[in-house]
């Protein structure tokens, strides 16, 4: 299976396995394998990241928690949490999706459930990162 290198600095130690033709990729916050599409591919690059780089437990992050929105159940694609309460709220898209305002306005929605102090939005190629300050977004780019 080809994969697209991702725009992270670092290298992850991801664990595959195959069954019959289908990849899967260990989830290290569910212990369990999933199967690889490439959204998956985005969000266990930064679920790795946050347990490696910035060390945080793989009981502070949340993966596919289900909100509701408008009357309509969603999932979000990641939360990471520091004593329970949410701090960034991650949004993964496929790498040949593009980020647009329309996708950043549904991550905004997603978070106006969930109330963390900052969302991401990435495709793995590029990373949107925006706080939120004074009831608006504020966009910045990470050190």
């Amino acid at each position: 299976m080809e994969l697209p290198k991702l725009n992270f600095q670092e290298t992850f130690d991801f664990k595959f396995k195959k069954d019959k033709d289908k990849f899967f990729i260990y989830d290290l916050v569910r212990k369990t394998y999933l199967l690889l599409t490439p959204e998956e591919w985005v969000r266990q690059h930064w679920i790795h990241y946050y347990l490696t780089v910035k060390s945080y437990s793989a009981s502070a992050l949340i993966t596919e928690k289900k909100i509701v929105l408008n009357g309509l159940t969603k999932r979000i694609d990641l939360l990471v949490t520091e004593k329970t309460e949410p701090i960034i709220l991650i949004e993964c898209k496929a790498p040949q999706i593009k980020l647009t305002e329309k996708t950043f306005e549904q991550t905004a929605r997603y978070n106006s459930i969930i109330g963390a102090k900052e969302i991401i939005l990435t495709n793995g190629l590029q990373h949107i990162n925006a706080y939120y300050e004074n009831e608006q977004y504020v966009f910045y780019k990470p050190d």
